[in-house]
């Protein structure tokens, strides 16, 4: 049964809600104790921590585009060893690529001759400026996940127990374990059956079904945050 147009107020909602409860027609829904929350509050963050100092690889990969040089077509992580070499040196002024081709690892697998042809370009003042602007961003990130860490660290006591015992999955690591941990808590009296908390996860298709056919069955919303790290532990 639909709302009648133009009746819908906020005190008519109250008023229903609370005639709902009333009746016992509403199922409660799981809230967290204190420590849960503070420590799903901190992955949550750390998750989106890293991906914008992935945005901001993508830019510093976008200014060097613009100016030519290809570190990403030779080096796996233009941010590990000799790629943060590279652009560090570039940020200073450095553009010589046989100088440029000193800095690189020894166990990089590229030729000379691609590894000279990737650093050459035309880096000008605008392309520097933005290299170290966002290699400062990439790094300040790194340090509040390193801060971030740490609380977690602090945090994890009333957990230990629970994290330890998921790691036992295959797939399961230290930090999906203690995603998922944050995510439901460690108390499964929350939830009947299994079934009871993969459904409340969205990771079960739904049942819509009317007059004998089944329509779609796609997974609900369910909860993001966990459903995400149970997809990528799979």
């Amino acid at each position: 049964m639909k709302n009648v147009p133009g009746r819908k107020t906020d005190v008519a909602d109250a008023a229903w809600l609370a005639d709902l409860l009333a009746h016992g027609l509403v199922r409660a829904s799981f809230v967290p104790d204190a420590p849960t929350q503070a420590m799903h509050a901190l992955l949550r963050t750390r998750k989106q921590l890293i991906r914008e100092q992935s945005s901001h690889v993508q830019r510093l990969q976008k200014a060097l585009e613009d100016a030519n040089p290809k570190l990403a077509s030779v080096l796996t992580d233009i941010m590990g060893l000799s790629g943060r070499t590279i652009l560090e040196a570039l940020v200073a002024g450095e553009t010589d690529p046989k100088k440029l081709l000193a800095l690189v690892h020894r166990r990089v697998k590229a030729e000379p001759a691609q590894l000279h042809a990737a650093l050459s370009g035309r880096v000008g003042d605008s392309h520097r400026f933005l290299l170290r602007l966002h290699l400062g961003q990439y790094d300040a990130l790194a340090k509040a996940l390193e801060a971030i860490d740490l609380k977690v660290e602090r945090n994890l006591d009333p957990f230990r127990d629970a994290v330890r015992l998921l790691r036992t999955v295959p797939g399961i690591g230290d930090l999906a374990a203690r995603a998922i941990v944050a995510e439901i808590g460690s108390d499964m009296r929350r939830f009947p059956t299994a079934a009871h908390l993969v459904s409340w996860a969205g990771l079960c298709p739904r049942n819509d079904e009317s007059a004998g056919k089944r329509r779609s069955t796609r997974l609900r919303k369910g909860a993001p945050w966990l459903k995400t790290a149970l997809v990528q532990c799979a």
